[in-house]
């Protein structure tokens, strides 16, 4: 019987993948590097478990050779994304992450040959980053194939963040923002744009950020110019100033260690169960040319949980050989209305 791990699986986000998952019939090999965590929640769900650092590639490949995929939601992913990637080619296992981060999008774009070689899929961006997003810009494009310009907005209501986020925000500060120009990602300033986008009730203030689509929709569509952009509270956006300054300051392995460590011990491991099931987002996707403008909206639950629904989704896909191989988007693999079989989710023209 085929099956997949969850590497990183008693984190905030891999912890509501394993109990979707379980609740869908499935029984994920769980692993990780804290082995008192892990037998915890393999006592609870029932399930078996590896304990091992992804460093020991000894370990790694062994516990590869039980599944058939892997679902990695281990972060800051720009730090493991490579062991676990690499480990999947190497054992011909399937590989699929929660990630945003657009270095490891552009990474595994480049490891497509290999993928391919192997007769594997790479697939990052399971969750709410990106395929809600990828599957709307995959709609709005299709409508407009000659669109020049990308934009998408972003806005959560009621939802939060967790540590692992905060902590992968940290990891990859000193990057700053991304946008995409003819074709290329360019680094740009935090908080370089803003824009007042309507959602329906009212302007709101959103800013430039340098969110997963800029590698993934390119992919995905071929538009060579994207920015994104996403609110934020009035004080994060002036922290997110602030940092063009004290950036240099802040991007050391010194300091980012001690944030990370300050997230861990202040910051809640992530919204709430009741911020789960009552968060909601809302996602605007626009392409344009010179002479013509296509705009449609997405709402879904909030994004945590929804990385749980659409994670699992694709591995049960990906376990009944439902799959492309070489390196894939959301979208390219399994179509611009696949968000759409999630409940909570509408879509509509604008």
């Amino acid at each position: 019987m085929k099956n997949f791990l969850i590497y990183g699986s008693y984190g905030y986000t891999g912890s509501l993948i394993v109990e979707q998952a379980v609740k869908e019939g499935l029984r994920p090999l769980l692993a990780g590097r804290d082995e008192k965590q892990l037998r915890a929640q393999a006592e609870k769900f029932g399930l078996e478990y590896r304990a091992f650092p992804i460093e020991d590639s000894a370990a790694l490949d062994a516990a590869l050779m039980e599944v058939d995929a892997v679902l990695h939601c281990a972060g800051p992913f720009v730090l493991t994304f490579r062991q676990m990637a690499e480990a999947c080619i190497r054992n011909k296992k399937h590989y699929v992450d929660i990630s945003g981060e657009i270095e490891g999008f552009e990474a595994l774009a480049a490891m497509d040959e290999d993928a391919k070689r192997a007769g594997i899929m790479l697939l990052p961006g399971a969750g709410f980053d990106v395929v809600p997003s990828d599957c709307l810009i995959a709609y709005v494009a299709k409508k407009h194939p000659g669109a020049t310009h990308l934009e998408l907005y972003i806005k959560g209501v009621g939802g939060g963040v967790s540590r692992g986020t905060a902590r992968s925000g940290i990891e990859n500060s000193h990057r700053q923002g991304r946008i995409r120009r003819d074709g290329k990602i360019v680094r740009v300033p935090n908080v370089w744009d803003s824009q007042e986008i309507d959602f329906g009730r009212g302007k709101t203030r959103l800013v430039s950020v340098g969110w997963g689509d800029v590698s993934t929709a390119y992919h995905s569509t071929g538009i060579p110019n994207i920015t994104v952009y996403m609110s934020f509270p009035k004080a994060m956006v002036n922290a997110m100033r602030l940092i063009r300054f004290a950036g240099p300051l802040l991007y050391t392995r010194a300091a980012k260690d001690f944030i990370k460590w300050l997230i861990g011990k202040f910051f809640a491991a992530g919204p709430s169960r009741k911020q789960n099931e009552n968060g909601f987002s809302l996602l605007i996707a626009q392409v344009s040319d010179d002479k013509e403008t296509v705009r449609a909206k997405l709402r879904t639950p909030e994004g945590y949980y929804l990385t749980g629904l659409t994670s699992v989704e694709i591995m049960k896909r990906i376990l009944s050989s439902n799959l492309k191989i070489g390196f894939q988007t959301p979208s390219r693999v399994y179509g611009a209305d696949f968000i759409l079989q999630f409940a909570g989710v509408t879509r509509e023209d604008m």
